[in-house]
């Protein structure tokens, strides 16, 4: 019998002649794209493919197909479009769509109605809606599309995920209806990336992905007192190993361009072993207790415009009293790699450091309190409320907020060159849309700094929680948190910010398109089934530069 695809292709990376497509298949074969060849690797019955093109065309347009032991399996004949491979060469432009937070319910009521009009209902996907307008022409096409967390939801699983789970153990013990190791996230992940739009999106679009809290847990990393807690608990040990690995192969694999993949070290290894599994099984409990263990950051260029990626949950310092988002070694290299003369600097995040000022004068507040200023009942108080209202963000970690602060200051001044037209911070996971200006005190030679949040593409909030979110957003909450803070010895910050544009709460999808040194941000809701018309509608649109600025040297 000859092998078929389970999941994929993924389009993952194009460059200027090289690509990378990954697979997913039922069993061991040759994978060939384009007449380039790769052997399948097992983990645990499980098999997969990085297939590295080369030798492509710059600026080209390429069809192609995947082929199972030379049978051809992709693409499907089903009226879309052909699965097509675009290389870049060298311009200064570039498209880049993103966003952050979708649940993997099918496109089908009751889920494609909104949490109002019933307990499942998540409303229209917006990445769905995405990838119709651009099969039908109605988008110009993408270089990149940034999936900036909660790719899948391992604490929220959609319906097929939940009927398998309920099929192999009992869902009345802990964890419930929830993946539980790595082969639950091998469905969890084919049950999120299978509707034959998302497939076909996915399939020729490259993709940079990082992973947030509900890939693995709600609050992941969110304290030492929340990492003990989990680890008593007997179900956890497999449930972060599973999401490791998982993690490796359906989303990190793929971030890596071709030199990266070529000195890979495990990729290296699980190809050569009967089955990774064992291996990557050590690997990902080595993640979990040492975040020195891997770097999931990873950055891509886009002519002279630079996108870099950070990881703000699996590289979090917690322990002996430190709170950092980013560990030492780790910043280090996202601060060299920010260094450049480049039109713009992309970095994406997938939580916001600039935020409305209630929010952030409350989640720097309880960090304080947690930490002890008030003493050791309050601290365990305000533990509570930091998990009940997930006060997790860049401002809960106010010594890494700071040297954010430093590293955008550096980066929009051009210390290594000449100065960027923008420096950008790309955010997601609050599950609201908006455009920030930040002010930090450069110069007038300076980039300019924006803070653009777009999330989710699906799973809106419900009118409680905006309600909620408005409060604490408020100029009160504001003025009572700075107040509260002060009152914990927090000392003001240097930077200073204005939203432009939002929040807003809709289904979304974001748009960062740059042109030499000129730069704009659109950001559309998708439209419910009852509206008619155009399936993604513009929300928010700015004019982050209009390139008219001095050019580099």
């Amino acid at each position: 019998m000859s092998a078929s695809l389970v999941l994929g292709p993924l389009l993952r990376y194009a460059g200027t002649t090289t690509a990378t497509v990954w697979v997913e298949t039922d069993r061991p074969t040759d994978v060939d794209v384009l007449g380039r060849h790769a052997r399948t690797f097992q983990v645990e019955g499980h098999h997969y493919a990085l297939v590295v093109v080369e030798d492509l065309p710059p600026g080209s347009i390429t069809s192609y197909e995947v082929r199972l032991d030379d049978a051809v399996v992709w693409p499907p004949s089903d009226g879309r479009p052909p699965c097509v491979i675009h290389t870049r060469q060298g311009e200064r432009e570039a498209r880049l769509v993103f966003g952050s937070c979708r649940v993997g319910a099918p496109q089908a009521p009751p889920y494609t109605l909104l949490p109002a009009e019933d307990e499942a209902g998540v409303g229209t996907d917006a990445l769905w809606a995405y990838s119709r307008e651009l099969q039908t022409g109605d988008q110009p096409w993408p270089d990149g599309l940034l999936l900036l967390g909660d790719q899948v939801y391992a604490d929220d699983v959609p319906p097929e995920t939940a009927a398998y789970i309920g099929s192999r153990r009992d869902t009345q013990e802990p964890p419930g209806v929830e993946v539980a190791n790595f082969e639950e996230y091998t469905r969890l992940y084919r049950e999120s990336w299978s509707d034959p739009d998302i497939r076909w999106l996915l399939s020729t679009v490259p993709s940079t992905m990082i992973f947030d809290d509900h890939d693995v847990n709600d609050d992941w990393n969110i304290s030492q007192a929340w990492v003990d807690d989990m680890r008593a608990q007997p179900w956890w040990s497999e449930r972060i190993t599973g999401a490791f690995m998982s993690y490796w192969v359906y989303q990190h694999l793929g971030n890596l361009s071709p030199p990266e993949i070529a000195v890979e070290k495990i990729f290296e290894q699980v190809q050569s072993d009967e089955d990774a599994g064992p291996r990557l099984r050590d690997f990902a409990q080595r993640c979990d207790l040492e975040t020195a263990a891997s770097r999931w950051a990873y950055y891509r260029d886009f002519g002279r415009t630079r996108l870099l990626v950070i990881d703000s949950r699996a590289a979090r310092v917690l322990a002996d009293g430190r709170r950092e988002v980013v560990d030492a070694e780790e910043w280090d290299w996202i601060v060299e790699h920010a260094r450049g003369s480049f039109d713009h600097l992309i970095i994406a995040s997938t939580l916001p450091a600039f935020m409305a000022h209630g929010i952030h004068h409350l989640e720097s507040w309880n960090e304080a309190v947690c930490g002890g200023a008030w003493g050791s009942l309050a601290a365990r108080l305000g533990e509570r409320l930091r998990r009940a209202v997930d006060l997790e963000h860049w401002p809960a970690f106010r010594d890494s907020f700071e040297s954010l602060v430093k590293l955008l200051r550096e980066a929009a001044s051009g210390i290594d060159g000449v100065a960027p037209a923008t420096v950008t911070l790309l955010g997601g996971d609050v599950h609201t849309a908006y455009v920030v200006k930040v002010e930090l005190g450069c110069g007038p030679q300076a980039g300019s700094v924006y803070q653009i949040v777009c999330s989710p593409f699906r799973n809106p909030m419900t009118r409680v929680q905006r309600r909620v979110v408005r409060m604490t957003s408020s100029r009160v909450s504001a003025a009572l948190f700075s107040i509260l803070g002060r009152l914990c010895g927090i000392t003001p910050t240097s930077a200073s910010w204005e939203f432009l544009l939002g929040p807003t709460y809709d289904n979304s999808i974001g748009l960062l398109e740059v042109n030499g040194r000129a730069a704009r941000v659109t950001i559309s809701r998708s439209a419910a089934e009852t509206e008619g018309g155009p399936l993604l509608l513009a929300l928010h649109e700015y004019q982050l530069a209009d390139g008219l600025d001095r050019p580099p040297s």
